[in-house]
């Protein structure tokens, strides 16, 4: 074996050192480690000489393993540099060659990885979303920015619709093979303006937010310069965090007081109404660019004109967030932010019952002397509105990627439904349903947020039952009533979270009314009694506390009955 044409360039320097049995050794040329372009070392590989018990063969004659043979030394270490041989040859080398598979035998492959229910193909994950469908259904859900979708919305969510990339608007995708995607989109464009009843010669849409949060954080990026300002509802008193908000240390939250200076109104301690007066003292002296009304919490209706006159003396454009209200905005159960606003935003699902995504309505046309021509950043000298390519642009291509076109088509099949007379009743019990809750709870001597409610949910506050929201939430869930801890803006404006927020639109979606609402509130109640009872035992700290709920014998009485209340309901979309 000779290497003595070993190139240079190698990482390991090889030598020829002759030795006494002719054998080679292999040793480390040092001078390769003091290179001015060192490489790195790239380990070898050896076998170890397998003994099978077979002849070896040397110039065509058998040698036993006492003749003698090659020897390779690295770093003093004898290594065998044969390669491993198979200690039964091959009878028939062909059966080593695949054949090219058939048309027939491809097929089949795809439709084995590809065609299998969720059942087979991941039984472990099958099994958890079964549990899930199973709470669900034997459970009472009173969060209010939950809902349930229709068996029709389901189908286009779980679609063939999924596989296909749509970056861009209708007739101007960045892929090809979109034709009937922009169809979908268009359609749920057409749908969108009919149930809340505009002209689209004034108002366009854009169906491609991923959330609520996403549209809202789009309007900014769109309308706004990094650091410029914005004023919603403070979220203690009922806001959300997407309109900006701050930790009492300063901390900055949401992406909208990361990225702008957001400064909050408040509620009025005394009514738990939005104190209107100080808004706008706030509001002239802070001079924001986007006003925002509409919030997470609030249980009363919203004074849009009066909004409109302070965004109108600030030099603001007014931007009403209804996520939690859109339902009833659509089915004309509560006053509409289009008559004063110049965009509207909203999650599609909540109250409008529909899948989870966002959507922006937005002023387009020529601007009128009632909404706001002093508006210097809502559009140019022409007096014409310029939203509609600024929010466009905002959401594809500066804050999202394609669309999600399955959600697209489940919200087209919703609009379609929310523009029928069935669904207007449907909100209309929604509301009743929220009325008849509240009216039992202050029977119960129970105390709410302002007193009442005007739309589908109430707050209730637990402070003067000397609860915390944190510790019933979990009592609640407990017992398979799920609900949400909320914090309650004192008298001495310090925030606690001492209440819940609680909302109708879910179970009235699985048929529930006013008297079904009734019992509700007999579980919620009892609920209440048994957190004061476990916190009296075991104290309000988090882990003392739930020692208390284990084996506790009111928690599984009050369980079974909430299940058993709930399994008389259907749910939309699961099969009998």
């Amino acid at each position: 074996m000779d290497l003595s044409q070993a190139q240079s360039g190698l990482p390991l320097g090889f030598a020829k050192n002759s030795i006494a049995d002719d054998s080679i050794s292999l040793q480390i040329d040092t001078s390769f480690r003091c290179s001015s372009n060192p490489e790195r070392p790239v380990p070898l590989q050896f076998f170890e000489e397998k003994d099978d018990g077979a002849p070896r063969l040397e110039n065509g004659k058998h040698k036993d393993h006492n003749s003698e043979d090659e020897e390779i030394r690295i770093l003093g270490r004898s290594m065998c540099v044969k390669r491993q041989r198979d200690p039964k040859p091959v009878s028939n080398p062909c059966k080593l060659l695949c054949s090219e598979p058939s048309f027939d035998q491809r097929r089949a492959a795809v439709r084995s990885w590809g065609n299998q229910p969720l059942e087979e193909a991941d039984p472990e994950l099958n099994e958890i979303m079964n549990k899930e469908k199973q709470r669900q259904f034997l459970g009472i859900e009173l969060i209010a920015s939950e809902n349930f979708v229709c068996r029709a919305a389901m189908e286009a969510l779980g679609s063939h619709l999924t596989n296909k990339y749509s970056e861009g608007m209708p007739g101007a995708r960045y892929y090809t093979g979109n034709h009937f995607i922009d169809q979908i989109e268009t359609l749920c464009h057409e749908r969108a303006l009919t149930a809340f009843n505009l002209d689209s010669e004034k108002w366009g849409v854009n169906v491609q937010p991923y959330s609520c949060t996403s549209a809202n954080f789009a309007v900014y990026t769109g309308l706004l310069l990094p650091g410029d300002r914005i004023m919603g509802l403070d979220p203690p008193s009922g806001g959300h965090m997407s309109h900006g908000w701050y930790m009492p240390g300063g901390k900055k939250v949401s992406a909208a007081s990361i990225f702008f200076e957001s400064f909050p109104y408040k509620l009025n301690p005394q009514t738990g109404y939005i104190d209107y007066d100080k808004l706008e003292e706030k509001a002239l002296d802070y001079r924001p660019k986007i006003l925002i009304c509409g919030g997470s919490s609030y249980p009363r209706e919203w004074d849009y004109a009066r909004f409109r006159q302070i965004a109108d003396r600030c030099g603001a454009v007014l931007m009403c967030d209804m996520a939690q209200i859109s339902g009833l905005v659509a089915a004309k159960e509560c006053s509409s932010p289009f008559d004063y606003c110049d965009i509207v935003t909203s999650t599609t699902h909540k109250s409008l019952r529909g899948p989870r995504g966002g959507i922006i309505f937005y002023r387009r046309g020529a601007k009128s002397r009632k909404q706001g021509m002093s508006l210097g950043n809502s559009g140019d000298c022409s007096g014409q509105y310029d939203f509609e390519e600024k929010i466009n642009f905002a959401v594809f291509p500066s804050l999202q990627g394609g669309p999600h076109n399955n959600h697209i088509a489940a919200l087209a099949i919703t609009l379609k439904q929310v523009a029928t007379p069935e669904y207007k009743a449907y909100m209309q019990q929604v509301k009743k349903n929220a009325q008849a809750l509240a009216s039992a709870l202050l029977r119960r001597k129970c105390k709410l947020v302002t007193g009442g409610t005007d739309n589908h949910l109430l707050l209730w506050d637990l402070t003067t039952l000397g609860l915390t929201g944190k510790c019933y939430e979990k009592v609640c869930e407990m017992c398979h009533i799920t609900l949400n801890k909320t914090a309650i803006f004192g008298e001495n404006g310090a925030i606690s979270p001492g209440g819940v927020r609680i909302g109708t639109p879910a179970m009235t979606s699985r048929g529930c009314s006013d008297s079904d609402f009734e019992t509700m509130a007999d579980f919620l109640y009892r609920a209440a009694q048994i957190t004061s009872a476990v916190q009296r035992d075991h104290g309000k700290l988090q882990k003392e506390f739930l020692k208390g709920l284990q084996n506790n014998k009111d928690i599984i009485d009050l369980r079974n009955r909430v299940e058993a209340f709930a399994a008389q309901f259907a749910m939309p979309g699961f099969d009998d």
